[in-house]
């Protein structure tokens, strides 16, 4: 038996003003982050100070939210946006590319880490950790505003969501469970002597794959051959995280035998 989509995005309305659930699970997500810094700055795992965590994370927001609209605006629906220019602006209604949040905390955070001293690989192995299962909030997010949903399916999980026809995969609960999968990886490493970028190129790779694989899932925005957009742009993160990992492990095994 499908379900049939019927969730109120909206969380609260005062007169006016909405408070959407989309930007709910974005705000537990930010709260999670932002407790997980805390807590590894109290237990000397984080190269910060607590003043450094909110200057940290005011440079993650700002550079997450701008990286993600503008390539959900020059990427994936360009015409849309350029039609309705006051749409882009509209974050509380969706469309946050998380290909273009990654670029944009990278691009922050290589700014903070310069700006601090700190390195760029012990900050990322740091951030990831928290923001791999933020990510899986952003997902419900997607799902309570009706959006990103699947390719047609006959499961007896299938989903009427309202701008589809027929029953569709859930693919934002698919992405969701398995930010939640590459969460519980990357926590269960955290305290590991691995070299420094080691857990940010793990996500990479895991992100990539699992990405990829539920891009048949997915209704794609759009293809190039025989690739979505989501698998394209997949193809870069697991080309870098590879190449990071591998790269991490030969600086380390360097820096051992020259000491």
């Amino acid at each position: 038996m499908v379900y049939i989509w019927d969730l109120d995005p909206i969380a609260l309305s005062l007169g006016p003003i909405e408070i959407r659930w989309y930007g709910v699970m974005y705000a537990i997500g930010f709260l999670i982050v932002y407790a997980y810094l805390r807590r590894a700055v109290r237990e000397g795992r984080a190269p910060l100070s607590m003043d450094d965590v909110d200057r940290l994370l005011t440079y993650l927001v700002v550079g997450m939210i701008a990286g993600a609209r503008i390539a959900e605006v020059l990427i994936y629906e360009p015409g849309y946006y350029f039609a309705n220019p006051a749409e882009i602006i509209a974050i509380w209604h969706g469309g946050l590319s998380f290909h273009g949040a990654l670029a944009g905390m990278l691009l922050a955070g290589y700014l903070f880490a310069r700006k601090r001293k700190v390195s760029l690989l012990k900050l990322a192995d740091l951030v990831i950790v928290p923001v791999s299962i933020a990510q899986s909030f952003g997902r419900f997010g997607n799902f309570i505003n009706g959006e990103l949903f699947g390719r047609p399916t006959d499961l007896p999980w299938g989903v009427i969501f309202p701008n589809a026809e027929g029953p569709r995969h859930p693919s934002q609960l698919y992405e969701a469970f398995y930010n939640v999968i590459i969460f519980a990886v990357l926590y269960s490493q955290r305290n590991k002597k691995w070299p420094d970028g080691s857990l940010f190129a793990l996500f990479l790779v895991l992100y990539a794959v699992f990405r990829g694989i539920t891009e048949f899932f997915r209704q794609p925005d759009f293809v190039v051959g025989p690739l979505t957009s989501g698998q394209l742009l997949n193809i870069p993160m697991l080309i870098g995280g590879i190449a990071l990992w591998y790269y991490v492990r030969r600086k380390a095994a360097g820096n051992s035998t020259t000491s």
